[in-house]
């Protein structure tokens, strides 16, 4: 099959891209996997764990903070949803940014995509093995141990077929949102009959009485954005899980736009109801939100079921962080810009190559945790940052040049497009860039990790001069 990307020469709208890395996938995805698998995108450990430190920063601007950034993740999966309409495919952005920005957009892509998972993996198996460590059970466990098996098991379902990638997202997923939906619903009963807890009785007074909305100003709110964000880092999954989805035309567009009400709800809801429920000081960034208010309820064995929610949250994204990567990986390889291996498949249709190759990162994560037990999380977190940040940045820029090409009146957009195009790409770009202001600005780690840019950036510049010659061959043997 042909690769080329459309020449400057005026194309008939007709004319599709057709990237080599989508063939020979399974459609075992079906409605339930997709819809369950953009839940699951959308609500991870950002919101289990890490508002609680955000809360006690920000305090209830925190809201104002999910929000913001809910709407920009929106955007980003809406761009994702309409390129996905146009030309369903597993190398998702990455193949778009081959047939839009040429081999070396999706090189710089990919890449950046795999520096998000790769790096998150490790962020993923630490963080299982600490919650782990939360029963007595497993306390006298070595933390690597604990990593090891988290790994070895997903890894596992991963490698087996796309079909036990989805029944274990479809159930990771469904824990997340029974175990939100339970929260709203005693958070809400909890506020309307004024129910004390923990000697306070919580209601709008419970914000007023405690500094309001900014009780230490708008700047806590504008610092925190940088860490919300990354809380709606796995959004775009729904992207590349059309790839292997039957009639994705339809599923895809109900899937996406339950994505806004889902943050309302879940991010936004919840976090205003925690406002609501304490003052912003009880909260901290070493124990779950949820878990502070089950605790001063005085309600028994709460803390050990959301300690197993959020582990939930972490396998969830360990699992669709080798997915992903393993797609990604094999529609660079067949382009010459990721190794060989990386494009192959088993007899279950899954490349297990590119998953592998990542696990692989995992097994490095199973040294730290090995040799740095409590810096593994952070070390490897901040830098999992850049590469989310780039990879929606390269979706929008996607987006930007399709709608240029549907203007010249080389491609078609589809009916499901994003709103307000071009500005909402525009501004969704400088949104990304502020972020990284703020990460330079906040000083301490974030400051450190953007000073890693440059660092960054030379790596690839070295990458691309030694997978080059092999992308001009492939190139040229497909034309």
């Amino acid at each position: 099959m042909s690769d080329r990307t459309l020449t400057e020469a005026p194309a008939p709208a007709s004319s599709r891209h057709v990237d080599a890395g989508d063939e020979g996938y399974s459609k075992d995805l079906k409605s339930r996997h997709i819809n369950m698998i953009a839940i699951g995108g959308a609500i991870g450990t950002g919101l289990f764990l890490g508002a609680g430190g955000r809360l006690a920063g920000a305090g209830p601007s925190l809201a104002i903070a999910y929000a913001v950034c809910g709407v920009f993740a929106f955007f980003v999966v809406r761009a994702l949803g309409e390129l996905v309409l146009y030309r369903p495919s597993s190398g998702a952005f990455v193949s778009y940014a081959r047939e839009f920005m040429g081999e070396k957009g999706a090189y710089t892509a990919g890449w950046l995509y795999f520096l998000n998972w790769s790096t998150t993996t490790v962020a993923d198996i630490t963080a299982a093995a600490t919650y782990a460590h939360f029963w007595s059970l497993f306390t006298d466990v070595p933390q690597w141990v604990l990593a090891f098996i988290a790994l070895a098991v997903v890894l596992t379902a991963n490698l087996i077929s796309v079909k036990y990638f989805g029944e274990m997202e479809f159930w990771f997923s469904l824990v997340k949102v029974a175990a939100l939906v339970v929260f709203l619903i005693v958070g809400i009963w909890l506020v309307a009959t004024s129910h004390e807890i923990g000697g306070h009785t919580p209601g709008l007074s419970t914000i007023t009485d405690n500094g309001g909305i900014f009780p230490s100003g708008v700047l806590p709110m504008l610092l925190v954005i940088q860490g919300v964000v990354f809380a709606y880092a796995s959004v775009e999954l729904c992207g590349v899980a059309a790839g292997e989805t039957e009639n994705p035309e339809k599923i895809m567009p109900k899937a996406i736009n339950s994505i806004m009400w889902r943050v309302g709800l879940f991010y936004v809801g919840s976090v205003v109801l925690l406002a609501l429920l304490l003052p912003y000081t009880a909260y901290s960034s070493d124990q779950s939100p949820f878990v502070t208010v089950f605790d001063k309820l005085g309600v028994p064995g709460a803390a050990g079921i959301m300690n197993l929610v959020v582990l939930t949250a972490a396998l969830s994204s360990l699992n669709s962080g080798l997915y992903s990567t393993g797609r990604i990986l094999r529609s660079m390889s067949l382009s010459g810009s990721a190794p060989k291996f990386t494009g192959v498949m088993n007899k279950g249709k899954v490349p297990y190559g590119g998953v592998l190759f990542t696990a692989a990162f995992g097994v490095a994560g199973v040294g730290l945790n090995y040799f740095m037990a409590e810096e593994a999380f952070e070390i490897v977190l901040n830098f999992a940052s850049l590469g989310i940040l780039g990879t929606w940045a390269v979706v929008m820029l996607c987006s930007l040049h399709f709608w240029r090409r549907a203007k010249q009146g080389r491609v078609e957009r589809p009916a499901y497009r994003l709103p307000w195009a071009p500005y909402t790409q525009l501004v969704t770009l400088a949104f990304l860039l502020t972020v990284l202001v703020l990460m330079w600005c906040d000083g301490g780690v974030g400051r450190t990790t953007v000073m890693f840019v440059p660092a960054i950036g030379a790596a690839l510049v070295g990458g691309w001069f030694l997978v080059r010659r092999r992308v001009a061959e492939l190139a040229a043997a497909r034309d």
